[in-house]
């Protein structure tokens, strides 16, 4: 659930008003998925507290209007995805358009190009001196160097061209009708999902493994500290649990890290991953889990019933963030593992 903001920004000279780093009328970058988009900042709003409330109540929320793109794209976003319109945040921001269009040039060198359109910014080109309606999202097979856990990817298994008489092949009809799951990565995360990337593929560092706190032990946390409330749903937290083991090493790793998951699994080779990695391979996890779940046989509320359970954990990954996520968990890769990444 949004956020309730005042409509009202409060002068900064009033007794308890948050304080708003940037002013109503600055240029500014604006993060949104794992792209950073040039913006203006409209308002500046204080967040009215409510128990619900996706942000900390008196933090300071701004309306962002995106340049070139039509005011239906206008948001109110956290103050954690504004950045200061400066020349070393742009240089941040053509790297992340570079990787961005490297992934999809070695997508579709692939074969496995697929697009369809998205509500929020792409990729900022304008039809006509017009900004694009509907901006469209390259999904498909993302293996390789691209941003694999950055938030707007999501990964489908491509289908095969078969026999229409094969009656194991989805008809063409029900491949259109077919619902991708959406899962919401909530907006305190989304700086971590960058950060990951950023520390693998652009600085050359890797996950520090055994992880501190694996993801079995982040599993049972939850499971405890929702007490009750996660026993409904045990399956749940064991399909998590499943699904990051299988999906582990096709779509959740960079291509730096292939030879790093090599070696764990020739030291440990029958011992399930989610006792070795942690949470931020946990977290791209949620970023591909919405395209597969568009391929389980779930009834429309079995699956609002799942989703609000995967949902309720991510809110406890934010909740828990700072514990769970840090660079510091990160270190620089020795000269003899960059030859074998190579």
């Amino acid at each position: 659930m949004s956020p309730k903001v005042s409509r009202k920004s409060r002068p900064p000279s009033q007794p308890g008003a948050p304080k708003a780093q940037f002013q109503a009328g600055q240029r500014l970058l604006c993060l949104h998925g794992s792209l950073l988009y040039e913006a203006k900042c409209m308002r500046v709003a204080e967040v009215t507290a409510e128990p619900e409330a996706d942000v900390e109540a008196g933090s300071v929320m701004y309306l962002i209007h995106y340049t070139g793109w039509n005011k239906n794209w206008d948001e109110w976003v956290p103050e954690n995805r504004v950045l200061e319109y400066s020349e070393k945040n742009l240089v941040r921001q053509s790297e992340l358009l570079r990787a961005h269009q490297e992934q999809q040039a070695g997508t579709k060198a692939r074969g496995g190009l697929r697009v369809r359109k998205i509500p929020g910014p792409g990729l900022q080109q304008k039809n006509g001196g017009r900004a694009r309606k509907e901006p469209q999202e390259v999904v498909g097979n993302t293996e390789g160097s691209g941003c694999v856990g950055c938030p707007i990817e999501v990964s489908v298994p491509p289908r095969r061209r078969r026999s229409a008489t094969d009656p194991t092949v989805e008809s063409e009809e029900a491949a259109r009708n077919r619902v991708e799951v959406k899962v919401e990565i909530p907006e305190e995360l989304k700086p971590w999902l960058v950060d990951d990337w950023d520390l693998v593929t652009k600085q050359n560092q890797l996950f520090g493994l055994p992880a501190q706190v694996p993801v079995d032990a982040i599993l049972d946390q939850y499971a405890r500290a929702r007490g009750e409330k996660a026993l409904v749903a045990p399956e749940v937290l064991a399909g998590i649990k499943d699904y990051f083991n299988v999906m582990l090493g096709t779509q959740l790793l960079y291509k730096f890290e292939r030879p790093q998951y090599a070696e764990v699994l020739a030291h440990h080779p029958d011992v399930p991953m989610s006792r070795i990695y942690g949470a931020p391979h946990l977290l791209r996890l949620f970023v591909r889990i919405g395209g597969m779940l568009a391929y389980t046989p779930l009834d429309e509320r079995s699956l609002a019933l799942l989703l609000g359970h995967l949902h309720d954990f991510l809110a406890y990954l934010a909740d828990n963030a700072p514990a769970l996520f840090s660079a510091g968990d990160y270190g620089v890769a020795p000269p003899e593992y960059h030859r074998k990444a190579a």
